[in-house]
């Protein structure tokens, strides 16, 4: 079953995963200097990923956050972007391949970001 990830921006990945695994009283399912994730109720994920290797750039204030949703295949990110932009949405990334899977980056008319990807 896909996964649906809420991202928030962090300065230092470790030390936001201690506060978290805290707050949280679980323990990350991933983690490293760029990046942590805890499982949250399935199938969703809270991830903390290290403000300065966010691609695109964020050029939003810290605090803000992104959501993600996970697809089966490239031709479904495709199909996403073009939806998407039929109802007016910014597209902030073309879809691209990074290490995590294939994915592009959109805007919602506030701003909010939304990220479309398929794993790798």
């Amino acid at each position: 079953m896909p996964t649906h990830s809420f991202l928030l921006y962090v300065e230092d990945p470790m030390k936001s995963a201690e506060f978290y695994e805290k707050l949280l009283r679980v323990p990350p399912v991933d983690a490293s200097p760029g990046f942590a994730m805890f499982a949250l109720t399935a199938p969703t994920m809270l991830g903390l990923w290290k403000r300065a290797d966010v691609l695109p750039k964020a050029t939003v204030p810290t605090g803000s956050n992104e959501v993600c949703f996970q697809v089966e295949s490239k031709e479904i990110v495709e199909q996403f972007l073009e939806s998407a932009k039929k109802i007016g949405a910014t597209v902030l990334q073309e879809p691209m391949q990074m290490d995590f899977g294939y994915t592009f980056t959109v805007a919602d008319p506030d701003g909010h970001r939304l990220r479309v990807f398929a794993a790798s």
